[in-house]
């Protein structure tokens, strides 16, 4: 974050939050001169009265509103029993330290919000905007759909939009989390939220405010909190039947003993107020760290699902493989030929060609970086392939039936088929083959891997290509179960049946074209999900780019967070509150030293959820 960024960030220190520093430090110092004996009692039940009103006001409003008896119904009978036993220091000081705990809990509650805000970014409130030759900067506010606006080198882009001039290297970590500046030229689309880190490009506004991706992040992000993980409902399910069974065990230590001052001890440490600080703040963090990285959580509901996943099911097209064809294999046929001439002369043909296999083999002689001819001559025929002079000789590019009608004949392949083959012939006769598949997505098997490494007992593939073909894939990236030829309502089929088996299924497909099998999954993941609407309100993850090591990262991040809330309610919540109700019932601590301690829990839960934001996710 810019230190602009800063500046233009709100105070977390508010009017209301100076009231309550006064509130504090009025009782604090009142309770001081009490116990010097210098102002009277009356004075004091002044101080506490102005010091439990909010929690009056609050603990009043849960039970109404509620019927939530919370942590300030607990603290004000506290309170009240300890004045009752003339503790009148004891029950001041308690009151004044569990105002102090709350307070903090509720400031770092919002600093944690507001560290998310600033990890995911922000977008500037002004453009400038290109209009008949002139440049003038307006407000965000006045832009309109269609707008060109420009972007010079260290500026982040404020709108969505589509490149209509000019070439830049854009930093899209803030949205997709891709740690490399990607290149932008014409026609290229850009997003809110990200930086121009060198060059200048003009921008043609499509989308505004609201409507950007990062707008839809954010929003996400901030809504995440709504869908709770069942870790989190199962919390506030024993908050609340926990209550009556404290009043009930405090009456009866009372009814044993006689003693206030041990009721009062004992109250602290069985006030259940970390129970509903355990495991928010948890799904805050990690959700937050996710959307840094372009992986968009729609609740801890889904954290947890995808922690507890047991089955992950891949969709093969768009998914495992690049969803576009790409050359293979090279077999050249005559000794005369290399691998680079037989490119060479295959992709000078191809050039001019509309069609994604001739579109596939110039990508290849680009990757090779083979310096490819212009065709002097070019004819495509429609179901064949292309004819082409180039560098004076007559090229064909294309099936066995487009030599035949040529009258070349095609040599048998001698090998099993990759995919689809094509033949290469240079000045009338066969040069040799060129072997064309949907090629694997770059870290296929090392994601497939790592997930079983995690944990994952099976790594389903459904298809709806051909048996052999998903089994050609299956058996290179490691994958336990291939279900081929299905239709969409197979792949659902297949999902409810692995669920039936017990199974927690994760499925990750590319988003529209998997939907209903997206949505039947315990947890979906959609892929490739930036400027897809669609894609995002489809899946409970949604994925920025087409990384699989992004899924790898999520599981684990989803792992580390599971285990940090149980971390949080077994250490943070159930070990020290143990420790300091047998400390209390020994008569080894009193309430001031037990209201001390209590900040202990709270301190601790805090430092251990927030901590998702920064630490080393090992994946």
């Amino acid at each position: 974050m810019t230190p602009a960024d800063l500046e233009k960030r709100p105070s977390l220190i508010t009017r209301d939050r100076w009231l309550e520093i006064t509130r504090i430090i009025v009782v604090g110092v009142i309770t001081l001169l009490f116990w010097g004996q210098i102002v009277p009692l009356s004075v004091l039940f002044g101080a506490v009265a102005l010091g439990l009103y909010p929690l009056v006001k609050t603990g009043v409003l849960d039970l109404v509103r509620e019927r939530k008896i919370g942590t300030e119904i607990f603290v004000t009978v506290a309170t009240v029993i300890a004045m009752i036993g003339h503790e009148y220091v004891a029950g001041a000081v308690l009151m004044t330290i569990i105002l102090i705990a709350e307070f903090i809990a509720e400031l770092n509650t919002d600093r944690a919000r507001a560290s998310i805000k600033a990890l995911i970014g922000s977008v500037p409130q002004t453009a400038t905007i290109r209009a008949d030759g002139q440049e003038r900067t307006v407000p965000l506010a006045e832009l309109k759909v269609g707008d060109v606006v420009l972007v010079r080198g260290g500026e982040k882009i404020p709108v969505d939009g589509t490149v209509v001039s000019g070439e830049g290297a854009v930093n899209e970590a803030p949205i997709t989390g891709e740690s490399m500046p990607q290149e932008k030229s014409r026609d290229a689309s850009v997003l809110a939220g990200t930086v121009v880190e060198s060059g200048a490009l003009d921008i043609r506004t499509d989308k505004l405010g609201g409507d950007t991706m990062f707008a839809r992040i954010v929003s996400l992000v901030e809504n995440a909190e709504e869908h709770q993980a069942p870790v989190q409902k199962l919390a506030d399910k024993v908050a609340a039947w926990l209550i009556p069974v404290v009043f009930v065990f405090l009456l009866g230590v009372y009814l044993v003993t006689h003693d206030l001052r041990k009721v009062v001890t004992l109250m602290i440490f069985t006030s259940p107020a970390e129970l509903g600080l355990a495991t928010p703040l948890v799904m805050i963090a990690a959700i937050a760290r996710a959307a840094r990285q372009g992986i968009l959580v729609k609740g801890g509901i889904y954290l947890e699902l995808l922690a507890k996943a047991d089955v992950v099911v891949f969709d093969k097209t768009g998914t495992l493989t690049a969803g576009a064809p790409a050359v293979v294999g090279i077999h050249p046929t005559d000794a005369s030929f290399t691998n680079e001439a037989l490119m060479r002369f295959a992709a000078a043909a191809d050039r001019r060609s509309g069609h994604p296999l001739a579109k596939a083999v110039v990508v290849r002689a680009e990757e090779m970086k083979l310096s490819v001819p212009e065709p002097s001559a070019f004819e495509m025929v429609r179901g064949r392939g292309v004819k082409a002079t180039v560098e004076g000789k007559p090229v064909l590019v294309g099936n066995g039936a487009f030599l035949t009608e040529n009258g070349i004949v095609a040599p048998p392949l001698g090998r099993e088929q990759a995919g689809t083959t094509i033949y290469v012939a240079v000045d009338g006769r066969v040069a040799g083959t060129l072997d064309l598949a949907d090629r694997l997505r770059p870290g296929a098997k090392d994601a497939v891997a790592r997930l079983k490494a995690t944990g994952v007992k099976k790594v389903v593939m459904l298809t709806g290509d051909s048996a052999r073909t998903a089994q050609q894939v299956a058996a290179e990236l490691g994958i336990d179960d291939v279900r081929a030829d299905l239709l969409p309502e197979d792949k659902v089929n297949a999902i409810a049946g692995l669920q039936q088996a017990k199974h927690v299924v994760a499925m990750v497909g590319d988003g529209v074209n998997d939907a209903p099998a997206l949505a039947r999954a315990n947890v979906g993941i959609a892929m490739g999900a930036r400027g897809t609407q669609a894609a995002i309100e489809a899946a409970d993850v949604a994925l920025m780019t087409d990384d699989l090591s992004r899924i790898v990262f999520a599981r684990a991040l989803a792992r580390r967070a599971y285990r940090t809330i149980q971390e949080n309610l077994y250490v943070g919540v159930g070990v020290v509150h143990v420790l300091g109700i047998t400390a209390a019932l020994l008569g080894w601590i009193g309430p001031v030293q037990a209201a001390l301690l209590h900040l202990g829990p709270d301190v601790l839960v805090f430092v251990n959820s927030i901590k998702l934001l920064r630490v080393r996710i090992d994946s």
